[in-house]
């Protein structure tokens, strides 16, 4: 999936994230906005997980989500 297309389609991907990062809130999203490596490392300060972690779990999600 495309960077640009998520940035794109950003409210129908955050609401599909929503549900799989659920410790992010509403105002990360918000702060977030289809910018990539904030989002990683709100995932990184939420789960307390490293930056490789975080950027192999969103890789995942979007290639499970390649059709938003």
């Amino acid at each position: 999936m495309n960077w640009d297309q998520i940035k794109g389609n950003w409210k129908q991907f955050a609401g599909k994230a929503k549900e799989k990062w659920g410790r992010l809130t509403d105002d990360d999203w918000k702060i977030v906005e289809g910018k990539r490596d904030q989002l990683v490392g709100k995932l990184q300060e939420r789960y307390g997980i490293t930056r490789e972690a975080a950027e192999s779990q969103l890789a995942e999600f979007e290639r499970g989500h390649e059709k938003v």
